[in-house]
């Protein structure tokens, strides 16, 4: 019988154990770096540490990079994320004492400490905006799959009261929408996504810019710090963004990366998609059933395997099942409809295109376990420009351009090799190893067809939609969607706040698919109670984010026979409010690109003041005056249904009164409510000195020139509007082809100021007719057209006042 042995000696033994096993892993505890000098450049300081070097970079005032590295250099190699060449150098200072060298700008004071090399980030009056920890930059010998790397770590002070949003879209995590006190996976794989941007409510933003996998760590040292950790690289390369609002940090992070191009106008209405369109026939029936029932859309889809029974990759719309391409798209094309196509970087073997890359070098060893064949298919390398080019040139002359599809829908590019993450790490691509790339073949995938579109499609603005995104791709014209949801109120809550962090990571355009993807990798019975309602809230939640599409196995089209009257009626009536508010999301679009807006915002853009609105998953600002808060609990068919309120729970940021969208009645801020929600509506309010712009109805985007504006002003506060118009598609925009005008209500005098109009394009109204409503209770409220306007006023371009 053995004696145990006492606790005392067990903790002894085991602090040996844990320092063997330290010294045999090769850890390493962690020591400073001491500055031992440093040398002043147009561009920024380096510092020399006496292990390794520092720079700071000043990219502007307001726009910071830090690099260290353990080596005697820096990398030179090019960001593939930054696209801005900082030609212009910024002034800046610099000074010392003892402990401590500042870098001065216009609006920052950058502290590096001598003793630890942390740098703490300051305003002009020394408030700290946020701070490296005194363990802060750190390079670690690491094997990660059999390749010797170095993992890189940042850690940040962090207060108890900081807010941290972004990191991209991740469609099955909780519904935590705070970083705060949490952890997050940073890796592309299926179903998970990354983009390395986080905001914080102290006014600041970071990007860091490296591509492996990476996890950020919210809750540090007790829930005082936070760590980014990347497991391979050579340097720590991150960014510092100062706003302190969250629109600024949005365009820096911008000037950065790349502004987002305008996407043609039909963008913004109804894209109808199905898993999967079978025929030219079944398409051109969707067609007619949408225009001869008189219900809005702008877009049909073709999804995948339109090829079939060939293999993956040929780009051959199979002729049995669409004998007349350019007929389909000719038809759709006088149906004022445009046409989104399926196109994948995976291909078979035994297809022309296949064996042309393979000759040139453009694939990759990356697979696909193909769910349709059971044959491995194989990646072309997104990394290589050569192998982009090709698949451009393969793409466009064998559908793209050959036929004049109008979208490109882009699937399956994480790349999705299952759970063989290994395999992704040790491939080759033509820019280095795998693991060092891990999250940029999106990215790239997308630079190729972007460049290859504007190239050579001058005429017509591109749009890609994209299963995964990453830092820098929304200069790609690429709208990300939460890939394969499945069918349920549970996935529906979770798309809420992935939609909400993707616009707080700088990406501006988001969409679902509207009811989900699957159920249970089945087609969920859409005639049933329970299917109806979800696609019902859902469909009003697509309604308010910035691409409106369905999509999913199973018919969920507006006109189906799975909905019955009611249900039609309600679908019917949010489809027409998006197409109503169409003058209002296009001026937004607008300011996407010229202003680096962001339209599905975070309350923390507008309201970062009130810390309430922190931990709130699912209400979000849909650009300045609509709060949405869609109602994700399934109400009316659970099993206890009877005993569920009719109502869900909104708080109302403290720094407005609100309107409810629906009755007119006005409430105060700083309160939450019970707000009704009865399945004809969703809780949707309007912040007071709101300015709305909203149109006739329509059945198609460009149906009707915005000649006779209804502009729905809520008082209560002052109040502005931007209002964006253009030739609808192609790039003269960028030429300075577009015009706009300011709406301005003073809520004191209770007047309206409208600006002249600044800029010009071919075909611009020269006049138009506003009817002014003032709302006020049940007159200017809910979707139609109201009916007695409280002032009509001409205008033809010159600035003008109306009295109210």
């Amino acid at each position: 019988m053995f004696k145990p042995l006492h606790p005392s000696f067990v903790k002894k033994i085991q602090s040996i154990a844990l320092i063997i096993l330290l010294i045999l892993s090769g850890a390493v505890i962690p020591s400073f770096a001491v500055v031992k000098s440093y040398k002043k450049a147009a561009d920024g300081v380096t510092f020399s540490l006496d292990k390794g070097l520092l720079k700071v970079l000043v990219r502007r005032v307001d726009i910071i990079e830090v690099k260290y590295t353990i080596f005697n250099a820096f990398e030179t190699k090019p960001s593939l994320v930054v696209n801005n060449s900082w030609k212009n150098p910024t002034p800046y200072q610099v000074a010392e004492n003892k402990t401590e060298v500042t870098i001065t700008t216009a609006k920052l004071k950058i502290r590096v400490n001598k003793a630890t090399n942390a740098i703490i980030y300051t305003d002009l009056k020394g408030n700290i905006i946020t701070a490296e920890d005194s363990e802060n930059k750190t390079i670690t010998p690491a094997t990660v799959a059999g390749i010797s790397t170095n993992t890189i770590s940042t850690q940040f002070v962090s207060p108890q009261n900081e807010g941290l949003f972004g990191l991209g879209c991740h469609p099955l995590d909780s519904l935590s929408i705070n970083y705060k006190g949490r952890n997050q996976d940073l890796l592309i794989k299926y179903l998970t996504g990354a983009i390395p941007v986080l905001l914080s409510t102290k006014g600041y933003g970071l990007m860091w810019d490296n591509y492996s996998a990476s996890n950020f760590y919210g809750a540090e040292a007790d829930n005082t710090k936070f760590k980014y950790v990347s497991e391979s690289g050579k340097q720590v390369d991150y960014y510092f963004f100062y706003g302190p609002g969250f629109d600024h940090i949005i365009d820096a992070y911008r000037t950065a990366t790349g502004k987002a191009p305008m996407f043609g106008k039909w963008a913004f209405g109804l894209f109808q998609s199905q898993d999967r369109y079978m025929s030219e026939d079944e398409i051109i029936s969707v067609k007619d059933n949408y225009r001869n029932n008189h219900i809005p859309v702008d877009v049909l889809v073709q999804d995948w395997y339109y090829w079939d029974p060939l293999p993956i990759g040929s780009h051959v719309m199979k002729p049995e099942r669409y004998p007349h391409p350019q007929q389909l798209i000719n038809e759709l094309h006088k149906a004022n409809l445009h046409a989104m196509i399926s196109i994948w970087p995976v291909f078979g073997k035994g297809t022309p295109n296949y064996d042309a890359l393979q000759k040139m070098g453009g694939l990759t060893d990356i697979t696909w376990d193909n769910v349709v064949t059971h044959t491995f298919d194989t990646y072309y390398d997104a990394h290589s420009p050569k192998a982009r080019e090709l698949y451009w040139d393969q793409a466009r002359d064998s559908l793209i351009k050959r036929y004049g599809w109008d979208a490109w829908w882009i699937d399956q590019c994480e790349p999705d090799n299952g759970a063989l993450l290994d395999a992704r790490r040790q491939s080759n691509f033509a820019i280095g190893k795998g693991i060092d790339y891990f999250n940029t073949y999106s990215l790239q995938h997308t630079k190729g067809v972007y460049e290859g579109w504007r190239r050579d499609i001058p005429g017509k603005r591109a749009f890609f939609l994209v299963r995964q995104s990453f830092a820098g791709e929304q200069r790609n014209a690429a709208t990300l969607w939460s890939s394969d949801i499945e069918c349920t109120f549970k996935d529906f809550k979770h798309q809420v706040p992935q939609g909400i962090n993707t616009g707080v990571s700088g990406i501006p355009y988001w969409t679902s698919d509207i009811g989900g993807y699957h159920f249970h990798w089945k087609t969920a019975d859409w005639s049933q109670p329970d299917k109806r309602e979800l696609f019902t809230r859902w469909f009003q939640f697509g309604t308010f984010c910035p691409i409106f599409r369905i999509h999913g196995k199973g018919e969920r089209a507006l006109f189906s026979k799975n909905w019955d009257d009611k249900t039609k009626a309600i679908l019917l009536n949010f489809d027409k409010l998006r197409y109503r508010l169409l003058p209002y999301i296009y001026s937004l679009a607008g300011r996407v690109t010229t202003d680096n807006y962001t339209i599905m915002r975070s309350l923390a853009f507008d309201f970062r003041d009130d810390s309430k609105v922190y931990g709130i998953p699912d209400q979000y600002m849909f650009g300045p005056a609509f709060m949405v808060n869609p109602v994700t609990e399934q109400l009316y068919t659970s099993a206890d249904a009877d005993k569920k309120a009719k109502a869900r729970q909104v708080y109302l940021p403290a720094a407005s009164k609100w309107y409810d969208f629906w009755t007119g009645e006005l409430l105060d801020g700083g309160q939450t409510i019970s707000a009704a929600a009865p399945i004809e509506i969703l809780p949707l309010y309007v912040k007071a000195g709101s300015i709305i712009p909203m149109g006739p109805h329509m059945e198609y985007a460009t149906e009707k020139p915005a000649n006779n504006i209804e502009l729905r002003i809520y008082p209560g506060a002052d109040g502005s509007f931007k209002f964006y118009e253009d030739e609808n598609d192609n790039y003269n925009y960028e030429k300075g082809q577009y015009a706009t005008f300011n709406l301005n209500w003073n809520d004191k005098t209770r007047k309206l100021t409208i600006s002249d109009t600044k800029g010009k394009f071919p075909g611009m109204l020269k006049s138009r007719t506003f009817n002014i409503v003032m709302v006020k209770g049940s007159h200017g409220a809910n979707v139609e057209v109201t009916a007695k306007a409280d002032k009509v006023v001409k205008y033809a371009g010159k600035a003008l006042v109306v009295s109210l």
